[in-house]
């Protein structure tokens, strides 16, 4: 965005979020981008959302999406973010809780091409492919499920997989890099996350891609609460024992 000209709307990115309910999904991406984007009822596949309404676990993995934009420096972004409530939370949808969301994104990009290749082809054609996965680890302290390793083994070839250990402020300093140093290991079971290593990367993005692969999986809090710390305002969550601070390294 540094580089785009002022004033101007752009599309999209596109956003996943996967995982089983109660992992903070919808906090961390509002913390991410700094806004209240996944606090309204997703819809349907790009259907206008509705209001809030109590969550049920579905008894099939669906697909939703929400967009919002964003404006910061006088560039504006639309952000869509797709959920997928249903995933992970029925232990017997297990052999097919993946097929809905890598349908999904497989249509996205037919859609796409279909757009390319068409004869009367749209100045502007809307990109509703998605660019990236969030994948949403249970902070449980072992290691991966087989739920989390098939899911990333099916979608790895068709979007970018960042897995994170959510609401990782509930596990101590010890189990949180004993859980980091058993989730690494996923080239072993066959799984390419984001960044992939690349061959053409010049010297100083291959030192930084490979910091960033270092640190995977991310151990990640996430709130939209402000509290003032020392005179400076801080996104970050209370505690009987303290503020975590969703945006403090340590």
């Amino acid at each position: 965005q540094s580089v785009k000209p002022k004033g101007v709307s752009y599309e999209e990115p596109l956003f996943s979020r996967a995982g089983r309910s109660g992992l903070g999904k919808s906090t961390l991406i509002n913390t991410l981008f700094k806004a209240n984007i996944s606090r309204r009822t997703s819809s349907k596949k790009g259907q206008e959302a509705s209001e809030f309404v109590p969550y049920v676990v579905p008894k099939t993995t669906e697909v939703k999406s929400i967009s919002h934009v964003i404006e910061e420096k006088g560039t504006r972004l639309r952000l869509t973010v797709t959920d997928t409530p249903g995933f992970g939370d029925q232990e017997c949808m297990f052999p097919c809780s993946w097929l809905p969301i890598l349908e999904y994104i497989n249509e996205q990009y037919e859609k796409y091409l279909s757009e390319e290749q068409s004869v009367t082809r749209k100045k502007h054609i809307p990109d509703t492919r998605v660019h990236c996965c969030l994948y949403f680890v249970p902070p449980s302290g072992h290691s991966l499920t087989p739920l989390d390793v098939e899911f990333m083994k099916r979608l790895d070839k068709c979007v970018n997989i960042v897995p994170v250990i959510a609401k990782a402020d509930t596990l101590t300093i010890e189990e949180r890099n004993n859980f980091k140093q058993k989730a690494k290991d996923l080239a072993r079971n066959g799984i390419c996350v984001y960044p992939v290593q690349e061959f053409e990367d010049d010297p100083e993005e291959t030192i930084l891609n490979n910091k960033i692969r270092a640190a995977i999986p991310f151990a990640v809090v996430g709130s939209d609460k402000q509290h003032t710390v020392n005179g400076r305002t801080v996104f970050g969550r209370q505690t009987q024992w303290g503020l975590v601070e969703v945006e403090n390294r340590m």
